[in-house]
């Protein structure tokens, strides 16, 4: 997709930098990805203590119980 962005020069000329890329499009993109994959892990985490989970698994495994 392409767009239009005003992204103030300094921000993208240091994050390039501490990325290692040359490429604006390539800042944008992994940006983005990781933007979204710490709000999926953060998601996660508040997730602890909510989900009850009961599974017998040594059955599961077929394991005999000792």
């Amino acid at each position: 997709m392409r767009t239009t962005l005003d992204i103030p020069e300094d921000l993208m000329t240091e994050a390039a930098s501490i990325l290692g890329y040359k490429s604006k499009t390539d800042v944008v993109v992994f940006s983005l990805r990781e933007l979204i994959r710490r709000k999926k892990i953060e998601d996660l985490k508040n997730l602890a203590g909510k989900v009850k989970i009961s599974i017998d698994i040594d059955r599961h495994r077929r394991r005999s119980k000792k």
